[in-house]
């Protein structure tokens, strides 16, 4: 069985976190997650969509609402400050 390279923090997360640099195209395997190719390379402990997050939609991780998408993205690319803001941080 092939090793993981990603996990998945808690049940409630629409997001993943690389366990190293993911090259783009390159399949996820994480524990309970069915596979899924990576559409952009996702540096090492970064998050990836577990599916596609339309914009104004919350970002969970470790089961907690951590941003908001500004933009929609797509299963399997980078959520990272180019797409989503925190609430916590704009005050």
């Amino acid at each position: 069985m092939p090793t993981e390279n990603a996990f998945r923090i808690h049940p409630r997360d629409n997001v993943i976190v690389a366990l190293r640099d993911l090259a783009q195209g390159e399949e996820v395997r994480a524990k309970g997650v069915e596979s899924f190719p990576v559409l952009e390379k996702i540096p090492a402990s970064h998050k990836a969509a577990l599916r596609d997050i339309p914009a104004g939609e919350e970002i969970i991780k470790y089961g907690e609402v951590v941003a908001v998408c500004t933009r929609d993205i797509r299963k399997g690319q980078w959520v990272h400050t180019h797409n989503l803001e925190s609430e916590r941080w704009k005050k």
